[in-house]
């Protein structure tokens, strides 16, 4: 699954901006689609997944209630609205699809495996927030 992001940028803490990822190719039944994000010189986190069966979504702790994740199912797109940034949501912004749900959702929610590898994942759009 090709992946391609758009939306990053520079604002100014309490801020917004909305990310947005396009998918395509792939031969998978469903695409499970999330965002990633990953601080300078920090570890990779993920934030927010949404199931593309069900539409289930779920969020990090350090983005719940700030951060909104969508999908326009006809156009294959996914994304992320995010609401009053903050300094500390600086870093590198990934998409990631796959046919599986678990592993996805399991490291938005900080258990999963680190070192699983994705059907699909982009090339990285860079957020800064300013104090």
């Amino acid at each position: 699954v090709q992946l391609a992001e758009s939306g990053g940028g520079l604002v100014q803490a309490g801020g917004s901006l909305r990310l947005s990822c396009a998918a395509s190719g792939g031969d998978l039944i469903y695409v499970h689609m999330g965002w990633f994000r990953q601080a300078p010189g920090g570890v990779r986190e993920g934030i927010a997944c949404i199931n593309d069966e069900d539409g289930r979504i779920a969020y990090a702790e350090s983005v719940q209630g700030r951060f909104t994740i969508s999908k326009d199912n006809g156009a294959k797109r996914v994304y992320l609205q995010m609401d009053n940034l903050q300094p500390e949501d600086t870093g590198v912004y990934y998409c990631a699809a796959d046919g599986a749900w678990g592993p996805l959702v399991d490291l938005v929610l900080g258990v999963g495996n680190t070192n699983y590898r994705f059907d699909g994942w982009g090339q990285g759009t860079l957020v800064t927030v300013s104090s």
